[in-house]
C-alpha cells in the first residue's frame, strides 16, 4: 500500500514540475502577447524581452514585420530611455487586400537604448506597438534581434515546427487563422496528468483506512491484555485463599 501511495506522489509532483516548467522556460524567451489575433482587427502588441546574458545588457531590439502578408499601419508605444523609429519602404510585389493594393508597408520597428540605459542582467522589458489592419492568413512571424551591450545579437528567427516542439531561438508568431501548436502539446499534458490527483487520493484513503484498522487491532489487543491480567489476578487470589484455609 505504501508503494502505491509513494508511486503516486512521484508522479503527481513529476506533473507539477513540468506544468511549471513549461512556462518558466518560455518566459526566457522573447514572445509576443497577445499570440493570436483576428483578421482586419487592430490589435496592440507587445513584445517582452528579458536579458538572458549574466555579464552584458540590451541595449537595441529589431523586430521584422511581415511583408507577403503585410500590415497597413504600425505605431508605437513610447518607452522612458529608447528612441523607437518605424521603417517603411516599398514592397517588392504589390499585395491586394479587401482595401486596395498595399504597395508601401512597415517593414520593422527597432528600438534603441539612450546612453547608460540597458535592460540589465535578470530584468526584462516590454516594448509594444500597434498593428494593424492584421492580415488574413494563418500566422505571421515576428523574427526579433536582440542586441547585447558586449557586441552579441542574438537573433530570434527560428519557426516553431507543428508538432509544437519549441526550437532554441523561436521567433515570435502571432496566430491568426491557425492555433499555435504549442496548445495541442499542452492539452495533451493536462488529460495525461489528470487521473494523478485521483490516483494519489485512493492510495491516501487506502493508508487511513489501513491506520484506523491498525489502531483499532491495538486497541481490542490492549483491552483482551487487560482481561487476560485481571483474570489471572482473579484466580491468584482464589488460590491464596485456598491455601490460608
Amino acid at each position: 500500500m505504501k508503494k502505491t501511495t509513494f508511486a503516486a506522489s512521484v508522479a503527481a509532483a513529476s506533473t507539477s514540475l513540468l506544468l511549471l516548467g513549461a512556462p518558466l522556460a518560455a518566459s526566457a524567451h522573447v514572445h509576443v502577447d497577445p499570440d493570436h489575433a483576428d483578421p482586419g482587427s487592430y490589435t496592440n502588441l507587445t513584445f517582452k524581452v528579458p536579458t538572458e546574458s549574466a555579464t552584458a545588457g540590451t541595449v537595441k531590439l529589431v523586430v521584422d514585420l511581415p511583408t507577403k502578408t503585410p500590415f497597413t499601419s504600425v505605431s508605437y508605444l513610447p518607452l522612458a530611455g529608447w528612441t523607437t523609429t518605424v521603417d517603411t519602404e516599398k514592397l517588392a510585389q504589390p499585395v491586394k487586400t479587401d482595401d486596395g493594393t498595399i504597395t508601401e508597408a512597415p517593414i520593422r520597428v527597432t528600438w534603441t537604448a539612450d546612453s547608460g540605459v540597458q535592460i540589465a542582467p535578470g530584468q526584462f522589458q516590454q516594448f509594444t506597438v500597434s498593428a494593424g489592419a492584421v492580415p488574413k492568413t494563418g500566422s505571421v512571424t515576428l523574427p526579433t534581434h536582440q542586441y547585447y551591450s558586449d557586441g552579441t545579437v542574438v537573433d530570434w528567427d527560428q519557426p516553431t515546427p507543428a508538432s509544437g516542439k519549441e526550437p532554441e531561438h523561436p521567433a515570435p508568431t502571432l496566430y491568426i487563422e491557425d492555433s499555435a501548436p504549442a496548445e495541442d502539446g499542452a492539452t495533451q499534458l493536462v488529460a495525461t496528468a489528470a487521473p494523478q490527483p485521483e490516483a494519489a487520493g485512493a492510495g491516501t484513503t487506502a493508508t487511513v483506512v489501513s491506520i484506523a484498522l491498525g489502531v483499532g487491532g491495538l486497541a481490542l489487543g490492549a483491552i483482551a491484555l487487560v482481561v487476560a491480567v485481571f483474570a489471572l489476578t482473579r484466580a491468584g487470589r482464589r488460590v491464596e485463599r485456598k491455601v490460608q484455609g
